[in-house]
């Protein structure tokens, strides 16, 4: 019990993807009991200014001040290990990470790595207008050697559409849409597609086209939280490879 570290998680950038990150957690965590799972500590920092908005320019309000209050937050609740389930927030990782008196994990590098270990060479990426804008993948992927393709403008607008006018409002999202978007992508001789927003993680892949390989970077966080704080974690066979 002892040896196990405390997680916390900054979440709230969005909150429905903070919740699913904390069921992957509590799901794919090696237990018999509940002592047998991992100490958590969740800050829902849900008013942090949104991150898209600022980094294409939309907004001149920081998120970053808000992220390090909470990080400060977690710190003095006793995070030994902080997870941030948000890709686009990644665009601050330098100056989180610098902040922090204990190891922030980093979801862009995580997802990459992952990716470059399973011999892809080309990736299609769904995330946001800010993560895209933000270079944040293209410089991982640059240094990892890989090719990464984007959707076209259209589709790009399409996937902001079930982010933040689905998702973001909890209104009904059709899987159909997101996977049209994704086949076309797929389509640009792609290995496999990263779903790098947290948010596109909600929606369920039971149902998407069989030829297409999703990496999930929030599964590929949450595995890598768990180990890291000293559990076994069940499930996530594919990332088992």
């Amino acid at each position: 019990m002892s040896e196990k570290l405390k997680l916390g998680i900054l979440g709230g950038l969005g909150p429905m993807a903070s919740a699913i990150f904390y069921k992957m957690i509590t799901e794919h965590t090696k237990a018999s009991c509940d002592q047998d799972h991992l100490d958590v500590v969740v800050l829902s920092g849900a008013s942090t200014p949104d991150r898209t908005e600022f980094i294409t320019g939309k907004c001149t309000d920081s998120p970053l001040p808000k992220m390090l209050e909470g990080i400060e937050i977690l710190e003095k609740a006793g995070a030994e290990i902080i997870s941030v389930p948000c890709n686009t927030a990644h665009f601050f990782y330098d100056e989180i990470n610098k902040f922090s008196n204990v190891p922030v994990l980093n979801i862009v590098e995580l997802a990459t790595g992952y990716i470059k270990s399973t011999g892809a060479k080309r990736v299609g990426l769904l995330a946001t207008d800010g993560t895209i804008k933000s270079g944040s993948y293209k410089h991982e992927f640059d240094r990892m050697g890989l090719e990464y393709v984007i959707p076209d403008e259209d589709d790009q607008k399409i996937i902001m559409d079930i982010i933040y006018n689905k998702i973001k409002n909890n209104n009904d999202t059709d899987p159909q849409d997101f996977f049209k978007v994704a086949q076309r992508l797929n389509q640009k001789n792609c290995d496999c597609l990263l779903i790098g927003c947290t948010e596109l993680s909600l929606i369920p892949l039971k149902d998407a086209p069989k030829d297409i390989k999703f990496v999930d970077s929030l599964e590929i966080l949450a595995k890598v939280s768990i180990e890291e704080c000293g559990c076994e974690t069940i499930g996530f066979d594919y990332l088992k490879q």
